[in-house]
């Protein structure tokens, strides 16, 4: 991978909402040049965010009281909360990339940090007419850790990765996560037995050349 260093950005637990207003503030500095590329990481409150593709039949029941809210980045269904490490991806692209070109990029940079995590984890590439696999699962496993969805706007990218680090994995099986029903998520916790936020987020800073 050709060098990318970007400028590190830290929160703890920003409300998903009040996040979009900033990423998008963020976004716009990075269109008109006033910011460099920016990783920003904290993590959100309980909620289920979905993109525009998603089925009203893997919404969860509202009954359980997680907050179902609408997002403009790509993907499906996913779920952020507490013990989940969220990072948004301010960075413009080059000239001779597209959005999914740093895709496979940020997948590529999140298979090494979960590898210092000790996970061993991999990216798949999506069989032709397959929802797609965009994302990082576990080598051993073949469960889902790491959640991607991402757009681009006058070739500037928002959204990000969520990365389950050592959350409650419970409100992931209240819906059908990244619109595939058999998906089965985790955590590095899960995996490794060891992990915390803070060495997650050491960890990712470095993999992401992030300072």
């Amino acid at each position: 991978m050709r060098q990318r260093p970007l400028t590190l950005v830290q929160d703890e637990l920003v409300d998903y909402e009040k996040a979009m207003e900033r990423m998008a503030a963020l976004v716009e500095e990075r269109q008109d040049d006033a910011r460099p590329d920016t990783l920003w990481l904290l993590s959100h409150p309980s909620v289920f965010t979905i993109g525009k593709r998603t089925l009203q039949s893997h919404l969860p029941d509202p009954s359980h009281g997680i907050p179902v809210v609408p997002t403009g980045r790509g993907g499906q269904l996913t779920y952020h909360g507490p013990g989940q490490l969220v990072g948004y991806l301010i960075v413009k692209l080059r000239p001779d990339e597209g959005v999914v070109d740093y895709i496979r990029e940020v997948e590529l940079r999140l298979v090494e940090a979960l590898a210092a995590l000790g996970v061993p984890a991999e990216r798949r590439d999506t069989p032709p007419g397959s929802e797609l696999l965009t994302g990082v699962w576990t080598r051993e496993t073949g469960r889902k850790i790491v959640s991607i969805g991402m757009r681009a706007s006058r070739s500037v990218t928002s959204h990000g990765f969520a990365l389950n680090v050592d959350g409650d994995l419970t409100p992931w099986r209240l819906a059908v996560a990244c619109g595939m029903p058999d998906v089965e998520m985790t955590s590095v916790v899960h995996e490794a037995g060891h992990g915390s936020m803070d060495e997650a987020r050491r960890v990712i800073a470095d993999a992401f050349e992030a300072s």
